[in-house]
């Protein structure tokens, strides 16, 4: 009998022997750096003289490994195999396809600290931070088998006297996966089983800056059963690969997450019905945030210095769900003002290896974009505290405050994805919520206040997708707190939650007469 679903437990690592667990995991991994891997078309392995280097962030010099470059025609090549297999991998048993996610979640599972160490190294995450996106990953294979068991049962509707009606979901097609490199595992774990658990197949192409724990998770995936052709990993550039799988006829379905910038521009391109194309694509999107913690003058301010210290800076701000705005009572702002940045000078930063709260930004391009923000809030707001980078070995960036900052302001509206926190005095609670809600984006917020009547007040009041009361503003759980944003934060997909895969699928009604 199947258990009920429950999220993977987090690891402790102030017991020993997790501590050793993860610092062997990280000496395995080290040891296996620099490996080649290949793309995957067909159950086909497949070389190109073209490569994706991946290196790690908090060292510049080493090399995680090397990572097959797709091309048009390789990609051109894929979707017709994806397409093919699509013709029988879509009448496979709902539980077969279930089962082979859940015997994935176990090799994850016997794998974990593994997992997390590829994070650590490749994404530069420190180990709290990799071990939570590595069980989220397998809270998405676990959750989502079980919503397919319970999906392909259809949902119940009306009959008449002798008839029959059903109301079922059939698989779509040939779905693209395009991957974020910040949950570099969790993310791209997510939206690649949940189109193949609905029967679809899957063309999965990663973020370039972590392409090689994605292909040691597409090992995975074939080695629990995953049909060849089925699966297919094609990592390549925007342009030249991203393009054509968007725009190909027979792409059914797009799943994305990223910038708003290629989020608006690929929800574009996938509207337009291209020569050939007989149905109209389906686009799941999953863009920025702009996210609010607001304090009330009734609340515990302890609270609020750790809540928004934790959504600003966990995995250095790059989180679309980080709070890179706070928004706080004038009554209470000089105190949480004091306590943020005497918790913010307390953090520490380094090599993740070395189990720092803050490791390195992602890549040079990142590191300039944030630095740059940081300039401009200088001329914006009060440099309250950080401020300073270092990319000499790494992308290091101190975690930086800003005081006194106006909403309208670009580091208040524009996403920085950096571990940059920008204050700002609301009159009122009102004039909070009104703060909160000055951004094109609607993913995440928070809410500190011991006042229940202000609480009621932003539930319906603070127009974001996942809106937390007296926590932090990240670290959603699959199946617990669903997520997707609105505006221009997404498609509110909701993914982790119980619409989710009715996303990847086509309702159908079949009657019958007696």
């Amino acid at each position: 009998m199947l258990k009920p679903y429950t999220h993977e437990p987090f690891t402790d690592f102030t017991v020993e022997e997790n501590r050793k667990a993860i610092e062997d995991a990280i000496q395995k991994v080290e040891n296996e750096l620099g490996q080649n891997h290949d793309l995957l078309v067909g159950g086909e392995r497949i070389s190109t003289d073209d490569k994706i280097v991946s290196v790690n962030p908090s060292n510049k010099e080493e090399v995680i490994g090397t990572v097959s470059k797709a091309n048009k025609e390789i990609a051109e090549k894929a979707i017709e195999t994806a397409d093919k297999a699509f013709q029988t991998w879509k009448y496979t048993k709902a539980q077969d396809r279930a089962n082979i996610l859940m015997r994935a979640a176990n090799i994850v599972r016997r794998r974990k600290h593994e997992f997390s160490a590829y994070l650590i190294k490749e994404a530069g995450k420190p180990w709290k931070e990799a071990d939570a996106d590595t069980a989220e990953a397998i809270d998405f294979m676990e959750y989502y088998a079980r919503q397919m068991i319970e999906l392909d049962k259809g949902k119940p509707v009306n009959s008449r006297q002798g008839e029959l009606n059903r109301y079922m979901y059939v698989p779509t097609g040939v779905t693209v996966t395009i991957s974020p490199w910040n949950f570099a595992f969790a993310i791209m774990a997510g939206t690649t089983v949940a189109p193949l658990v609905t029967g679809n197949t899957v063309l999965l192409k990663p973020a370039s800056t972590t392409p090689v724990v994605a292909a040691k998770f597409v090992e995975v995936l074939e080695e629990a059963g995953v049909p060849a052709g089925v699966i297919n990993f094609v990592p390549g550039s925007g342009k030249e690969v991203g393009d054509v799988l968007v725009d190909h006829p027979k792409t059914s379905l797009i799943t994305f997450t990223g910038s708003r910038d290629v989020g608006t521009r690929l929800w574009e391109r996938a509207a337009k019905v291209q020569e050939g194309q007989t149905h109209l694509k389906r686009v799941i999107v999953e863009m920025g945030g702009k996210d609010t913690v607001v304090v009330d003058k009734e609340a515990d301010l302890d609270l609020a210095a750790e809540s928004i210290v934790v959504s600003a800076f966990g995995f250095s701000g790059q989180k679309c769900s980080a709070g890179s705005r706070a928004v706080v009572h004038e009554d209470v702002y000089d105190e949480v003002l004091e306590r943020v940045v005497k918790l913010t000078n307390e953090l520490t930063v380094g090599d993740p290896v070395d189990n720092k709260y803050m490791g390195p930004v992602i890549d040079q391009a990142a590191y300039d974009k944030i630095m740059s923000y940081i300039e401009i809030g200088k001329e914006e707001g009060r440099l309250a505290a950080g401020g300073e980078g270092d990319d000499s070995k790494g992308f290091f960036i101190k975690p930086t405050v800003f005081a006194d900052v106006d909403i309208n302001s670009r580091l208040q509206q524009e996403e920085i994805f950096g571990p940059v926190v920008g204050f700002t005095k609301a009159k009122d609670f009102d004039h909070a919520l009104e703060l909160a809600n000055n951004s094109e984006y609607g993913l995440t917020g928070a809410v500190i206040s011991k006042n229940r009547a202000n609480l009621d007040k932003a539930t319906l009041g603070f127009h974001v997708g996942n809106l937390y009361f007296n926590r932090n503003c990240t670290g959603a759980i699959v199946g617990y707190q669903p997520f997707g944003g609105f505006n221009m934060s997404g498609t509110d997909s909701k993914a982790g939650g119980p619409d989710y895969l009715a996303l990847h699928m086509q309702a159908k009604t079949v009657s019958e007469m007696y």
